[in-house]
């Protein structure tokens, strides 16, 4: 027996958070019946509907991808822009762990498992996000250090980082620098260098967790390991 909102995300529709609201919205049926409350065991013998649309089990996939400039982190846009999910033909119903914005680029994990996408997506200091950032400006040590020790966005203080300048062009009037963070606020890189008045030119994550690009080009991809599954799943022990 098993979790209704677990059974529904492992079906790979929607994320266990997202699941919790659809049944309190009264949108799932057990057996034909509305369930509103949380926390209902279901077998693999109940059938279960959601939207009226009864849930089919799929396997679990992981994949990571090196995500190109121009696609959009989504599953589907409304514009016919090409998303991420384009860039991966399988059967399962993958989505994207989180988000990159339409400009950035690198990686990117995407899957059908609701739990796994929830660990990496939930706040967690073991879970760093590496990123390269271009910016418009020569950047100084006190702004630098402004960064380190957290600045101010949409009202909220953004926890420290770790900033390091890579290098500068005075003749382009740009700086290079790696930011490492473990938050993962909407726009998050870019609004914090916006802060210190160093508008982002380019942006891209190197890294998430234990996950980088190596023998990625970009829009390649590739799945995940059983041992990298099994890394991400020790973090939930923790």
């Amino acid at each position: 027996m098993e979790r209704l909102q677990k059974v529904i995300a492992n079906s790979g529709i929607c994320s266990r958070r997202k699941a919790e609201e659809l049944i309190k919205e009264g949108r799932v049926k057990v057996n034909n019946i509305i369930v509103r409350e949380l926390g209902v065991k279901v077998s693999s013998k109940d059938k279960i509907k959601v939207d009226d649309k009864e849930l089919s089990k799929e396997n679990k996939v992981y994949y990571l991808l090196n995500k190109p400039r121009g696609v959009i982190t989504s599953v589907n846009d409304e514009k016919s822009r090409k998303t991420v999910v384009d860039l991966i033909p399988c059967r399962e119903r993958i989505y994207p762990v989180g988000r990159l914005d339409y400009d950035t680029t690198g990686v990117l994990l995407l899957t059908n498992d609701g739990d796994f996408a929830n660990i990496l997506m939930h706040p967690n200091d073991k879970v760093e996000k590496v990123y390269v950032v271009k910016v418009r400006g020569i950047i100084k040590g006190d702004s630098i250090n402004e960064l380190k020790n957290g600045v101010v966005i949409d009202g909220v203080k953004t926890e420290k980082a770790k900033v390091k300048l890579r290098r500068t062009d005075f003749k382009s009037n740009t700086s290079f620098l790696t930011v490492t963070i473990h938050e993962g606020r909407n726009h998050q890189v870019k609004k914090m260098f916006e802060a210190v008045g160093f508008p982002v030119l380019k942006l891209k994550r190197e890294r998430e967790f234990i996950f980088d690009l190596s023998g990625l080009k970009s829009g390649e991809y590739r799945k995940l390991t059983p041992k990298e599954v099994a890394i991400v799943y020790s973090l939930e022990k923790k």
